[in-house]
This record gives C-alpha cells, structure tokens and sequence, in this order.
C-alpha cells in the first residue's frame, strides 16, 4: 500500500494565507524572497505531491536534511560564477536568476550564453528527483501590469521547458508568473527594477507521511 506523500515546506505555517504578497517563505540578509508561496506550490497540492511521488518515491523524515544538504552543495558549486544565487531556508532551496543574465529586455528566449549552467542545474537536478520543482517568473513595474503578468509565465514557462528537454521528470516541475506583484528591491530606481526582473527555481523534499 502506498504511503500518502507530503511536502515539507519551510514556511508550512503560510500555507493558509490567502494573497499572495502575504507568502513569502523567507529572505536573505540582502533581501532576495524565496518563491511564491507555499499556498500555491508543491506545499499545498497534495495531488501533486502524490503525483510526484508515486514517479521517485519520498524521503524518510530524518533523511530529509542531509539529502538537502548535498543537494545544496552541488548547487552551490556548480552554480559559482554564474551569477545564480542559491538560498536555504529550512528543508527549501530556492535558486534566483537574475533576468539580465539569463533574458534579453522583453523577451522570454534564454541567452545561449545561459545553456551552459541551466545544464548544470539540471544535472543536480536529475541527481536528487525526490523534490518537487517549482519556477517562478517576476517582474519589475516597469510597463502595463498585464503584460508583465504575462512576460513573467512566459520566462517561467522557457526555464521550465528547458529543464525538461535536458532530462528533469516533467512531473515534478510546475511553472507560474508573479508578474509584478513580488518585488525585492525598490521599482523606484533603475537597480532595483533590474532585480526584481527574475526567474526563481524552488525546489521542496517530498517525505513520506508518517516517516
């Protein structure tokens, strides 16, 4: 008999929030805000959860931390240089891609320039299957709302087409804009728009219930 799958999410204490700007799981000392939110990714869909890990199986509870623990490792080395960020809040890692290195102004095409360490996120990525993935565009408030709603599924969307094509299980990937609705820098300056212009990967252990 299959064991019912759930997700450990750092900030379960969220889940129940209802907007969005409420969801943030957590920041860095510079400010940079992991995802979208609990509510509306792998912690709150236990269909999906269960999807998931009928595919790659779960975690047993205190396996959970160093299974992440390398997971971060190997992120961390094979991200260095890139200009990739990678953060840890709890049993979550999040990877912040900043759009000026990975997309031209207006457009959800990824620089070729960027293969290179998406193929590197990808083979950790195939290494560890047992989480869940999550891709999430955002926006700065430059321009008409709608169309950065828009733009930021649409870089979402080529981050998680791309991880798919390069061997990652397309059953444990979701993708979603945010548009401009999570900024982690002021939109008032040209610097702070520039970083709110991102695509965020948040990757979450799925653990067996009751292990």
């Amino acid at each position: 008999m299959k064991s019912t799958l759930i997700v450990v999410a750092a900030a379960a204490m969220l889940v129940g929030c209802a907007n969005v700007s409420d969801r943030t799981l957590g920041t860095t000392a510079g400010g940079a805000i992991i995802g979208a939110g609990v509510g509306m990714m792998a912690g709150g869909d236990d269909k999906r959860n269960a999807a998931i890990g009928a595919v790659v199986g779960g975690l047993a509870g205190a396996a959970v931390g160093v299974y992440m623990d390398r997971q971060e490792e190997a992120l961390r080395r094979q991200t260095e240089g890139t200009g990739i960020e990678v953060q840890r809040v709890g049993d979550q890692i999040a990877l912040n891609m900043p759009s000026g290195i990975t997309f031209d102004v207006n457009s959800a095409a990824i620089k070729g320039d960027f293969y290179g360490p998406l193929d590197q996120v990808s083979t950790t990525l195939m290494e560890y299957p047992k989480t869940a993935i999550d891709v999430v565009g955002h926006a700065s408030s430059d321009g008409d709302d709608n169309y950065n709603q828009t733009l930021s599924e649409r870089r979402a969307n080529s981050v998680s087409s791309y991880l798919m094509n390069s061997g990652v299980q397309s059953v444990r990937l979701t993708s979603f804009g945010m548009g401009e609705t999570q900024p982690i820098a002021d939109n008032s300056t040209q610097a702070g728009r520039a970083a709110n212009r991102r695509v965020e990967i948040l990757l979450t252990p799925i653990v067996e219930d009751g292990a």
